[in-house]
């Protein structure tokens, strides 16, 4: 079997498999995301919706989300790395990509309260001061800050240490030459499997009796379950990145998954849509409180379908996705070209 390492080129000076990671990642966010927009049903005990209930709370919600705040904070390092070494000023391009991103994310918040946008925006904002902090510095906080919050349960305050923990990656140039750190990527990934497992299990033990309504209020027992599920999120998110970065490095595996690679380097557009296309058939069919757990996999299922295939399409036309465009403009004050350069073919 053939291996190649993903690696950017000097025209694009993208990372491939931090795309690849993007498109897993809002895979995973429109599972949880779904579920209080269309207000799906609490399921009954027995059912194939309750077990999906279970999946959902063991290997989806406190995963996804902590990989793509994880993933933006290594956007954070890069953006502002290549900025300077084009002899721009990195710190007032990112000022203004910020502030682009939490005046969409406040339009978007409107629609989908629990959005990370606006969240994301102010958090890279407290963190620029961090950019300059030696690396083992940041590690170190990083760390310390991720277990205290995790230990708490504090979901919506790890974003911080999560996006410092991305910056430092960015530092240690984690997602470069990865081909030359198989054997480091490999023992990591092993343990992570360990603890994850561990985790789980520990987690799984403490599932509530009877399904429960997330977001209209918990017992004691599930609030147990759930807080577990947070503290070890992290954990497992890590797990998920070392094993699908270690199968990237298969050529075969980054054919098959090429259109989640288009689908990452649209992520911002996506992200949107996905609460687009979730009201809009909620709207259509008069899904609003109707749909079982079940019924909204088979919807995001669709999303899935509609999204890889426009953003596969849209980027052999266009160099960035349609809000990815339209965040450039704001951000270096200019207008980029948007079609691709083909070159002739004979």
């Amino acid at each position: 079997m053939e291996v190649s390492l993903l690696k950017p080129t000097e025209s694009t000076k993208r990372i491939e498999s931090l795309d690849y990671l993007r498109g897993f990642a809002l895979l995973g966010i429109i599972l949880v995301n779904i579920l209080p927009l269309l207000a799906v049903k609490v399921p009954e005990q027995g059912t194939a919706d309750a077990y999906y209930q279970r999946f959902l709370f063991l290997f989806v919600e406190g995963r996804f989300y902590t990989l793509f705040s994880f993933l933006f904070g290594v956007g954070f390092y890069l953006f502002i790395s290549r900025a300077n070494a084009k002899g721009k000023n990195g710190y007032v391009l990112f000022l203004r990509r910020v502030t682009a991103l939490f005046i969409l994310g406040w339009f978007h918040v409107k629609f989908h309260p629990g959005e990370a946008l606006t969240v994301y925006a102010v958090t890279g904002l407290l963190l620029l001061p961090f950019y300059k902090v030696k690396k083992e510095i940041n590690l170190a906080i990083g760390l310390i800050l991720l277990i205290a919050i995790s230990v708490m349960a504090f979901k919506l305050f790890m974003v911080v240490p999560l996006m410092l923990l991305g910056i430092t990656a960015g530092q240690y140039h984690l997602f470069e030459g990865v081909a030359g750190k198989i054997k480091r990527a490999v023992i990591f990934t092993a343990l992570l499997l360990v603890v994850s497992a561990a985790g789980l299990i520990f987690q799984y033990q403490h599932v509530p009796a009877a399904p429960f309504g997330f977001y209209t209020g918990v017992d004691e027992a599930t609030y147990q379950f759930l807080s577990i599920g947070i503290m070890i999120g992290p954990i497992v998110s890590a797990l998920y990145v070392g094993v699908l970065i270690l199968l990237l490095q298969f050529q075969s595996v980054q054919k098959l998954l090429s259109p989640l690679k288009s689908y990452g380097r649209m992520a911002l557009t996506n992200y949107i849509f996905q609460t687009v296309f979730i009201y809009l058939a909620g709207y259509l069919f008069n899904w609003f409180d109707t749909l079982t757990y079940l019924q909204s996999l088979l919807v995001c299922l669709t999303i899935y379908v509609i999204q890889l295939i426009f953003s596969v399409v849209w980027l052999r036309f266009f160099q960035f996705g349609p809000l990815e465009w339209l965040w450039r403009v704001v951000t270096y004050l200019e207008v980029p070209p948007m079609r691709n350069r083909f070159k002739a073919v004979n």
